[in-house]
């Protein structure tokens, strides 16, 4: 009974940690500003290398601009007059609540269209597992984690499942 016990709660905190949410931080220590001449990609290039599920967050840090959540048209216009979002407080936070894309850009002119903006794609409970990154045999560098912990989500049981394998290791189904 006791060994049941042990491996019930490894089994419930293995779910509860890797069920927690990522708050990310668009930018880093920069933040949300205008890239660099000749980096346009920069926050796209970020994004591609995060993985974000639902329920995560973006956190924008910026001063004398705004974030817009627009549609895929008005990211590609850089422009919007009527964004699904608006902030211009310096410290937004935008919760990731539905799997598929989210378009960011900057309110202000000229921002976006130097390339202060992003897509990022969310996944929902039912995505497999990530691929492997290739490996180019020209020059090999150290091996990164190939998951975060927080990416582990997808490959768990569902808390209803969880809740059902509970029960069954301590007979009370």
């Amino acid at each position: 009974m006791a060994n049941r016990l042990v491996i019930s709660l490894a089994v419930l905190l293995a779910i509860i940690g890797a069920s927690r949410a990522t708050d990310f931080e668009v930018g880093g220590d920069a933040g949300w500003v205008v890239p660099p001449a000749g980096q346009a990609g920069t926050y796209n290039e970020w994004a591609s290398k995060n993985r974000f599920l639902l329920g995560d967050s973006v956190h924008f840090k910026y001063k004398k601009d705004s974030v817009m959540v627009v549609t895929e048209e008005e990211y590609d216009k850089c422009a919007s007059t009527h964004p699904i979002f608006f902030s211009n407080n310096g410290d937004t936070e935008v919760r990731l609540d539905h799997p598929g894309l989210f378009y960011f850009i900057s309110g202000v002119t000229g921002h976006c269209q130097r390339g202060q903006k992003m897509a990022i794609k969310v996944i929902g409970p039912d995505a497999p597992p990530p691929r492997p990154p290739r490996r180019h045999r020209a020059h090999h560098t150290p091996a990164a984690p190939l998951l975060p912990s927080h990416s582990l989500a997808p490959l768990l049981p569902s808390r209803r499942r969880f809740c059902r394998l509970f029960f069954v290791v301590f007979n009370l189904a």
